[in-house]
């Protein structure tokens, strides 16, 4: 009778045990995927320009991300989020071998979460910008630009999707960690 609870318990830990690896390795592939989406997000915002001609070929208007400040910051949000990224999957991939490491897990959602304030920040700025250079401002003499320059404006609009999908999947990362910290302290 005592064997077969001893036995019963053994296979609850290990049921645990491979719930958590499981979880550990959907974080790694969360991981890449926005890896993925923030760094081409960057990449797309970081070589968006468009010249229009202006009656003569001297005279060129001009739409590259590095014209507005907003810009320039989404690129480098998003970049240092997917450097921060790409150094996070050594943890992962450990998390996937120990599964029960909670220190490290702790110091995943501290670092996830400050890189999710910073690319809310950057996306939700440049979203504005993009905003208006579709929309426009007509009390403040603002006109929309897509509608000449369509090609950056495609651009940028494809970049913020990009980034508020890493937004989204960093947001997933902090609850799979969270879940996998309050499935741990379960257990002791």
């Amino acid at each position: 009778m005592k064997a077969g609870a001893l036995e019963l318990g053994h296979a609850s830990k290990t049921t645990k045990s491979g719930v958590n690896r499981g979880m550990s390795i959907l974080d790694l592939f969360v991981r890449i995927i926005a890896i993925i989406a923030t760094l081409g997000s960057a990449i797309a915002m970081g070589t968006t320009n468009e010249t229009l001609p202006f009656f003569t070929q001297f005279v060129r208007f001009k739409a590259k991300y590095n014209d507005l400040p907003t810009f320039t910051f989404f690129v480098v949000a998003n970049a240092i989020v997917s450097a921060y990224l790409v150094l996070s999957l050594g943890l992962s991939i450990y998390h996937i071998m120990r599964s029960r490491a909670q220190a490290t897990r702790i110091a995943l959602i501290f670092f996830d979460a400050a890189m999710l304030g910073l690319l809310t920040a950057g996306a939700s700025a440049s979203a504005a910008i993009v905003y208006l250079a579709h929309k426009g401002n007509t009390k403040t003499n603002w006109f929309p630009i897509c509608q000449q320059f369509d090609s950056f404006c495609h651009r940028t609009s494809g970049s913020l999707v990009g980034s508020f999908a890493g937004v989204v999947l960093i947001i997933l990362l902090v609850f799979l960690s969270a879940i996998a910290l309050s499935r741990q302290s379960l257990n002791h």
